[in-house]
């Protein structure tokens, strides 16, 4: 039987086996939180239940060694999951050295080196299961809209936007690369299929170390024929809706281990995304225009303040607390735990510190943005914090997209491209729009971003034959992730992160 099966097991003998994840113990009892992969549970070994050598082995086990548990199953809404699991018998499988990683709190680069072992966590656990769920969630959606899933190369001998940020590798006697996306494939795709999705790996080889950022992804693509932006936008909103809809039903409780705050879902559920062309967006930006009677410029002062404000407290308590533990006589138990708040109130302080950092330079950027400019991540930042829902920024300026994106018509200096802006900082999660079906266009386009135009005939050849209007757009896995769990970084949001400078494990 399996953890997660345990609210149909109530009262009910079976047996279990997993991983020690925490012990503790008292007289003639020991609490171990074992973890099976579906979820996690208190099992409770008591000396005047189970045989003396059970009991002895449960009081030596340690962190991560594996165990087989037969037992009964008992509702308590106090303990984890809102179950307990009352041991009759145990038989220990395995048992583990001494783990590197324990319940106190670790560096991120120890952790990101123990990746293999730092997936076992609770929180890791969560993040990985609502992975699972966005994950089957995508597929659901397209597949009940009627769309095919169609798989693009990641072996390609062209790049969408150029070269500079791409892997190359020997291709036999060429030069290949690792694709950035699978959108130009999905274009010829969609031209066969109507509807099509991709969903796959891509790279970008941005010698870049942020937050946001990783060397190795997995991206969404679908394309649709006989879709222009406006439709594109509406598919769009409707399937992020899904998505949150989803996850917020079906992850409960892995929203709980997390402590996320999921009262915005039912913002993005119930609400229509603002739609915002790019112009309004920079006035937006600099101050100039208010939502719903804020400013960025004045949502940033008050951050400021708030932010200044929580760094005091936590610099009185952190003292407060050192005091506690020089007092005499004080018992190792209460020890750790002052001191494990300690390192928690540090880290917040740090976090609080860069925000600290940030914010005047986000205030001078905002202040100062010109028209014209693609959107940074403070820039994104900015915007967001004015919105409890995703932000849709279409009609962007055409020179800082890519060459296949379609001109407006009544405005050739505009492309009608799309960026989804996710609410809470968390910037650009969705890039889109509409594909150029001008041959002439495009053949200058890509003259003027300087790309082999031999390479892109056979993408020619769409317009050539058939050409009809058809749109799309690329979601980024991981950045969807990070939103929805509301994570610092993003390399939790996938099992092996690979960015620069990390290859391993």
């Amino acid at each position: 039987m399996q953890i997660s099966e345990f609210p149909k097991l109530e009262k009910k003998t079976v047996t279990i086996k997993g991983w020690v994840t925490n012990k503790r113990t008292s007289k003639g009892l020991v609490f171990l939180i074992i973890r099976d992969g579906s979820g996690f549970t208190q099992c409770v070994i008591d000396e005047g239940i189970v045989k003396p050598d059970i009991f002895e082995a449960a009081r030596n086990l340690h962190q991560e060694s594996a165990v087989e548990c037969t037992g009964v199953v008992v509702k308590d809404e106090k303990q984890i999951e809102g179950y307990e699991f009352q041991v009759t018998n145990m038989n220990v499988i395995s048992i583990a050295e001494n783990y590197p990683i324990t319940n106190k709190p670790h560096g991120v680069e120890f952790l990101i080196d123990h990746r293999h072992l730092w997936l076992r966590s609770r929180r890791q656990w969560a993040i990985m299961r609502i992975r699972n769920q966005i994950i089957y969630s995508i597929h659901s959606f397209f597949q009940e809209q009627g769309f095919v899933q169609m798989d693009a190369p990641i072996l390609t001998g062209n790049a969408c936007e150029g070269t500079s940020t791409l892997f190359s590798c020997d291709f036999y006697d060429s030069k290949a690369y690792l694709t950035q996306s699978g959108q130009l494939y999905g274009e010829a795709m969609a031209m066969a299929m109507g509807k099509i999705y991709t969903f796959g790996p891509t790279f970008r080889a941005e010698k870049s170390k942020t937050r946001r950022h990783l060397s190795e992804f997995w991206m969404i693509e679908p394309e649709m024929a006989f879709y222009d932006n406006d439709m594109n936008m509406d598919l769009i909103e409707s399937f992020i809706k899904r998505l949150i809809n989803d996850v917020n039903e079906k992850c409960k409780n892995e929203f709980s281990m997390l402590n996320r705050d999921t009262a915005i879902f039912e913002n993005i559920i119930n609400k229509k995304f603002p739609r915002i062309p790019y112009n309004e967006a920079v006035k937006i930006i600099r101050g100039e225009i208010a939502v719903n009677g804020k400013t960025t410029i004045e949502i940033l002062n008050q951050e400021l303040i708030k932010t200044t404000g929580r760094i005091s407290e936590i610099n009185k308590e952190i003292s407060e607390k050192e005091a506690e533990l020089k007092a005499p006589g004080i018992k190792l138990g209460k020890q750790n735990f002052i001191q494990n708040k300690i390192d928690k109130l540090k880290n917040e302080l740090k976090e609080l510190e860069e925000e600290e950092r940030n914010i005047p330079q986000w205030l001078e950027s905002a202040k100062n943005f010109e028209y014209g400019n693609d959107l940074g991540g403070s820039d994104e930042t900015v915007l967001t914090m004015l919105f409890d829902t995703p932000v849709m920024i279409y009609n962007w300026p055409n020179h800082i997209k890519a060459f296949y994106m379609k001109r407006d018509e009544t405005n050739q200096e505009l492309a009608k491209g799309v960026d989804v802006l996710a609410p809470e900082g968390y910037g650009e999660i969705v890039g889109g729009g509409q594909r150029e079906t001008n041959i002439d266009l495009l053949i200058q386009k890509i003259n003027e971003h300087e790309l082999p135009m031999e390479a892109f005939e056979w993408y020619l050849d769409l317009r050539r034959y058939g050409s009809v209007p058809h749109s799309g757009f690329g979601l980024g896995l991981e950045r969807m992730v990070a939103w929805i769990c509301k994570l610092k970084h993003i390399r939790e949001t996938i099992p092996f992160p690979r960015m620069y400078g990390l290859l391993t494990p």
